[in-house]
C-alpha cells in the first residue's frame, strides 16, 4: 500500500496521554494540511512519527507503505524514506551544511555518493530556493535566522528526496517572501513518488501549497477531514467553530 498510515495511535509523555486514537491516512501523490488550535497533539504527532524516544506509544500502528515502523530507530525510519523538518530546527556547531547533506544522503541512499552526483542535486536545490553557494560552508543553523533555518530543511527535503515528509509548523515566523520559497520548494517536490503531511495553526501557508485533503485536530485525535475549503472555513470561523459542531455531531 502505497501510503503513510496511522492507526489508531495513542502515546503520552510523562503520564500525560497526549495523543488519543488518531487515524489519518496520507497517500503517495497527495499533500494533506493537519490543522488544530495549540495543545491539539499536532506536534506530537510529528515527533513521535519521526521516531522521538521521549514520547510513549501506548498503542496503536504507523504503517509506511504497509510496514509498521514503531520499533524502528529514527535514522532507520529517515532511510526508509520518512523526512521530518522541525518546527525549532537545532544548530550543530562544527558540521557544515554541505558534509551533513552529504553524509544524509549516504545513508538514505545505502551508497557512496560522488562529489559530481552530489554537486549536482545540491545545486539544483539552491537555485530553486534561491540560495547563496556560500551558506553550504555554515555550520548547520548556527547562527541562522528563523527563515534560513526553515529554508535549510527545505534544502534538505530536495537534497534527500524523501518518500513521505512530515512539515511542522514549517511557515512559523516566515515573513512572506521566506514562506513563498519554503512553499516553492514543497510544490518541486510534489508528484506520484511523495505524499506530504503539512501541520499548521493558519491558512497563510495552504494559500501557496495547495493541499489536497485538510485534516483538523482537537483534543488528541482528528475531529474533522475535508478539502482545501475546510482551512478556508477555519480561517473565517475559528476553531470554536468546529468544536461546537463536533460536540453536536457526538
Amino acid at each position: 500500500m502505497n501510503q503513510l498510515e496511522i492507526r489508531d495511535l495513542w502515546a503520552s509523555i510523562d503520564g500525560e496521554t497526549i495523543l488519543k486514537g488518531v487515524n489519518l491516512v496520507v497517500p503517495k501523490g497527495q499533500v494533506h494540511a493537519l490543522m488544530g488550535p495549540n495543545g491539539a497533539g499536532k506536534s506530537t504527532l510529528g515527533k513521535i512519527l519521526a521516531g522521538d524516544p521521549e514520547y510513549t506509544v501506548e498503542r496503536g500502528e504507523i504503517l509506511l507503505d504497509g510496514e509498521n515502523i514503531l520499533e524502528l530507530s529514527p535514522d532507520e525510519r529517515a532511510r526508509k524514506g520518512l523526512f521530518l523538518a522541525f518546527q525549532y530546527p537545532v544548530e550543530v556547531p562544527g558540521v557544515t551544511i554541505a558534509n551533513f547533506l552529504r553524509l544524509a544522503l549516504q545513508a538514505r541512499l545505502g551508497r557512496e555518493v560522488g562529489v559530481a552526483e552530489f554537486w549536482a542535486k545540491v545545486k539544483r536545490a539552491l537555485e530553486l530556493l534561491d540560495w547563496d553557494e556560500g551558506y553550504l560552508s555554515r555550520y548547520l543553523n548556527e547562527g541562522f535566522s528563523g527563515g534560513e533555518k526553515k529554508r535549510n530543511e527545505i534544502l534538505q527535503l530536495l537534497v534527500l528526496e524523501p518518500t513521505y515528509a512530515v512539515l511542522d509548523e514549517t511557515d512559523s515566523g516566515l515573513d512572506i517572501d521566506a514562506l513563498k520559497v519554503v512553499a516553492r520548494g514543497v510544490n518541486a517536490m510534489r508528484g506520484p513518488d511523495f505524499g506530504a503531511l503539512v501541520i499548521t495553526h493558519y491558512q497563510r501557508i495552504l494559500n501557496y501549497i495547495q493541499p489536497d485533503v485538510v485534516h483538523v485536530m482537537m483534543e488528541g485525535r482528528v475531529v474533522a477531514t475535508g478539502g482545501p475549503e475546510l482551512a478556508l472555513e477555519l480561517e473565517e470561523r475559528g476553531y470554536e467553530w468546529l468544536r461546537e459542531r463536533v460536540k453536536e455531531g457526538a
